[in-house]
Formats: C-alpha cells, structure tokens, sequence
C-alpha cells in the first residue's frame, strides 16, 4: 500500500507545481489517510512540489504511521500543524497552501504564528478541494474494498428480510437488527447511521429510527450500509409490509424506479455531472412530482460516505472513469410515505459496475 500512498502524493505534488505552490500543509483527517494510510485523531502532512512527505502524530500513533508508511518522514509531537509550518519555514518555502475548508481561524493564526517565530515570510494560501477531487476519482484496490463493502451490505439487508416478519418491530429495534447483521457479514464499522422509516415516517429522507411500530401497508424505507478498509457503501431499499401495495404507494415507487434507471444510464465517463441530475429528475418532474423530490441525485462515496463528486441541481464538472458515485431519487409525500431508492456506483467506459446488485422491484414483505 506504501506504494499506492506515494502516487497518490505524486499526484498533489503535481498539482502543486502546476500552480506554483511549493508545499501544502494537510490537516484534514480524512485526507491525510488518503496520502499516507494514516487514521488517526491528531495528524497532519506536509507534501513538497517534488513529492517529498513528512507525517507528524503524536505518541499514541507513532507506531501505526511507522507500519503504513514507512516510506515517508515521521515526526512524534502533539501540536502537529504548527511542527510542520515551522519546518516549511524553516526551509523557506515562498508560499504554503492550507486547506481553508477545514483550518479554523485559531488554527490558521498559530500557523502564522509558527511560521513568523522561524523568522520565515512564507506565506499561506488557498488549496481549494484539491485533495478531495483527487479523491473522487478511485484506483482499483478502493474499488474492491468498496465492492466489498457492498457485498456486506447487501448480504444484511437480504439475510433481514428472510429472517421473519418486520410487522410489530419498531423502527430502532429493525435497524440494529440490520447493523448487527452487517457485523455479522465482516463490517468493521457501519458506515453511517442506519434509517428505518416505516408508515409516514418514509416521507422524512433522512428520518433518525424511533420505537414506531411497522403497521399493516407501511412502506418501510431502510438506508443502511457497511464500512470495509475503511471505505463504505451507500444503499437505499423501499418495501411495502403486510399486504399489496395501495395505487399510490405503486405509482411513486414506479416512477422512483424509472428516474433512478434513468440517472444510472447518464454515468458515462467524459458526461456533465449535472446531466445525471437532469436525467433522473426530469422522469419525476413529468410525473408531476418534481416539488416532492427535494434533495441531490447522488454523490461521491469512498473513504466519506459522503464526498466528490456530487450530482446535484447545482453540480459542476465531469464525470471520470473509476469515480464511485450514488444514484438515489426519491419522492416524498408528507403524513403519506415516501420512496427512495439508491445503489452505489462504479463510472466505467462500458457502462456503469453496479456495486449494490439487490433487487429493485417492489418486495411485499409479510404477505
């Protein structure tokens, strides 16, 4: 993995030198893994425009950060940030660019204040999402790892509902029966709180389980899935409970169905990222449900459940081969129920690797 970890800072090293920028200081956690394999509480990078790295922890990550990355300088002390811009200063270094999304006006003062004590005039500037764009676009060995992760997930969700019946269970009770299960697969970690929304409840996206007990024609809308190496899967399955669908519940999840369809087909490499979003909820606008359908078509998933790229109203760029995205519409009827459902997604020249294979018809569950 050294190895991967080491292109991987090519990569920004690249970038920094097409930008004339002489060093970046990493201090978003989630991003100094990325580079290094390092999770951890207390990190932070710094990464030359020639590639050179040096990774500073403190004492209770040492010995992990020498296992991963050995490879790479390693510097034991507690204040990691303002350690590494004082070693940028003192190599003065013309510029040091920060992630301004994540370095708080505290931090950013000690940064200055570090670096003005080495008697250095570098001064800092803006990296932009560089590092999560990077991000977006996958090599094969997170590929499997998400793949996995799927495969948990799916394997849950399906083993939940041949188990028994979902009537009389609450929602809270349904859901760490599912997370227990996705231990059970070989999760290490579930990948973000699970939502069980049943009856009225499904008409909420992102619905926190309560002890609401799942009643006879309930949708149930179950958004679950599975952390592995560190990279987590996304998925969304509606069912009804206890007996045929009502004409309504039928219509929505059909329209649901066809505007998810119609977002994956749009996953092509080299296609407008706001393309997707079109596709898909245009299906949903013509059916006269476009107000009910209030959030993004998908986003990116990998080492955040949430991350680059999204695939919103709003979204800019173009999609890449290898990016792994969600593709999850949904129609949501206030006091009625809702439907959403979601797959994780490999972009592929020959067309969309779907990661989240379980069924997408309408399952009456308890019949």
């Amino acid at each position: 993995m050294a190895e991967l970890h080491a292109a991987r800072r090519a990569r920004l090293a690249a970038h920094l030198a097409e930008r004339d920028i002489p060093a970046a200081l990493v201090t978003r956690l989630v991003n100094v893994q990325y580079l290094t394999g390092l999770k951890s509480s207390n990190a932070a990078v710094l990464i030359t425009d020639d590639g050179t790295a040096t990774l500073a922890t403190d004492g209770r990550y040492a010995t992990a950060a020498a296992a991963v990355a050995p490879d790479v300088e390693l510097v034991v002390i507690r204040g990691v940030a303002t350690e590494l811009a004082t070693r940028a200063g003192q190599r003065g270094l013309g510029r040091l660019a920060v992630e301004q999304h994540d370095v708080t006006l505290e931090l950013a003062a000690a940064i200055r204040a570090a670096l003005e004590d080495a008697g250095s005039t570098t001064e800092l500037t803006e990296m932009g999402r560089a590092i999560e764009e990077l991000r977006a676009v996958k090599d094969e060995s997170e590929i499997d790892s998400l793949r996995r992760a799927c495969e948990i997930s799916c394997q849950a969700l399906q083993e939940l509902f041949g188990a028994g019946s979902l009537l009389g269970r609450s929602e809270r009770v349904i859901a760490r029966d599912l997370e227990w299960r996705m231990y059970a697969a070989g999760a290490d970690a579930i990948a973000f709180e699970t939502i069980v929304a049943s009856g009225p409840n499904s008409a909420v996206p992102h619905h926190r389980p309560t002890d609401r007990v799942v009643e006879r024609g309930d949708f149930v809308k179950i958004d679950f899935g599975a952390a592995f190496g560190g990279y987590h899967a996304d998925c969304t399955r509606t069912c009804v409970v206890g007996g045929e669908p009502a004409a309504w519940q039928r219509e929505i999840y059909d329209i649901v169905a066809a505007s998810q369809r119609a977002g994956r087909e749009a996953l092509t490499p080299g296609g407008e990222r706001i393309d997707v979003d079109k596709a898909s909820r245009s299906v949903i606008e013509d059916a006269g449900y476009g107000e009910q359908f209030g959030h993004g078509t998908g986003h990116g998933v990998g080492l955040e459940v949430h991350e680059a790229p999204t695939l919103g109203y709003s979204a800019t760029g173009t999609l890449a081969e290898r990016m792994t995205v969600t593709v999850e519409p949904g129609i949501y009827l206030p006091d009625r129920g809702g439907v959403r459902i979601e797959d994780t997604l490999v972009v592929r020249a020959d067309g969309p690797e779907l990661l989240t294979p379980l069924t997408k018809e309408l399952l009456v569950l308890d019949a």
